[in-house]
């Protein structure tokens, strides 16, 4: 029998229906849950999520539910909440669902107040659940339509990786394995807070010149956070790190992209949730708490918490001292 058979996807918004999509498409029975009983009921009716998703069919082996039950008779659940709703899910989640699921993080940021990644919150909060990650260059439309895609799955026992990527992959989708959890977390979640600042540079009008500085030099920062706390460098220089900051810096369908953009052009922000703006300040602190230097990201962070303008976080960028590149900062 096929092990990972039967998939739940917890959470309803754009990438929850794009993962239900992919994973249907894997030959997976899905069950899709929104905690709002008129969305699931919409869905089940039309056949699509226009609040998530507009547009875009619900493959056939996609099943919408509000009833959080539905998901105890899964195999596995990808977790696609925001981070900071991840924890009050996951508690609700262990009271249904058995022991040893593995409950996959698909949400791209660091809880504030507690400073945890999300699998560290699945542990404490689900502690009778496996905890994983999935995260990668991908926006939720292509993997929805079906467009070629790929992206890192990882826990920390390996063969459980490689059999979740290999239940979830397809021709369109393709899924790599790992065991370094932390490294594609943390990839995941910095590349959000610096495509904010891809944002600002591009609303701005700054230039080309001073984006491909800023992706080059925010990564550098990526890097160092990253070697920190555990991380693999493989892993920030392959799908997770590198390959999502290029994606997500490069133009407005990155929700974290946007909301830069607006902010250099001087516009307020769209209604849409983009996670590095959560994250900026829990980024900063545990940074500066493990004496690791990010200018970048404290000076999106500054921004957003209206500390500095834009043009002085430009300048006070500027004007750091002249240091070898290979020099940390």
């Amino acid at each position: 029998m096929d092990r990972f058979a039967r998939i739940g996807v917890v959470g309803a918004g754009s990438w929850g229906t794009a993962l239900a999509n992919a994973a249907a498409r894997a030959g997976r029975d899905v069950v899709l849950w929104s905690r709002d009983a008129a969305q699931a009921a919409d869905m089940a009716a039309t056949g699509e999520n226009p609040r998530g998703l507009p547009g875009v069919k619900l493959e056939a082996g996609v099943r919408p539910s509000a009833d959080l039950s539905d998901l105890s008779e899964c195999d596995a659940l990808l977790l696609v909440v925001p981070a900071q709703a991840c924890r009050e899910v996951a508690f609700a989640l262990a009271e249904v669902v058995p022991e040893g699921t593995p409950l996959v993080s698909c949400a791209k940021g660091i809880e504030r107040g507690t400073g945890a990644f999300v699998t560290d919150v699945i542990t404490a909060a689900a502690p009778s659940l496996l905890p994983a990650v999935l995260s990668g260059p991908s926006f939720a439309a292509d993997v929805a339509k079906g467009l070629p895609t790929a992206v890192t799955l990882a826990a920390s026992n390996l063969s459980l990786a490689r059999d979740l990527a290999t239940a979830l992959g397809s021709g369109t989708f393709r899924l790599y394995h790992s065991a370094d959890v932390r490294g594609v977390e943390i990839g995941g979640a910095a590349k959000n807070v610096l495509a904010i600042a891809a944002g600002i540079v591009a609303g701005r009008r700054l230039g080309a010149s001073a984006g491909a500085a800023l992706t080059a030099r925010g990564f550098a920062e990526l890097l160092r956070f990253g070697a920190a706390f555990g991380a693999r460098p493989e892993t920030l220089t392959g799908l997770s790190g590198l390959g999502d900051l290029i994606l997500t810096a490069s133009g407005p369908q990155s929700r974290n992209f946007a909301l830069g953009l607006a902010l250099g052009e001087g516009r307020a922000a769209g209604g849409k949730l983009a996670e590095g703006a959560y994250t900026a300040s829990v980024l900063v602190e545990m940074a500066a708490a493990h004496g690791i230097d990010m200018p970048i990201c404290s000076a999106v962070d500054a921004v957003l918490t209206n500390r500095l303008t834009i043009a002085d976080a430009i300048e006070a960028l500027m004007a750091r001292p002249q240091r070898s590149e290979t020099a940390e900062g």
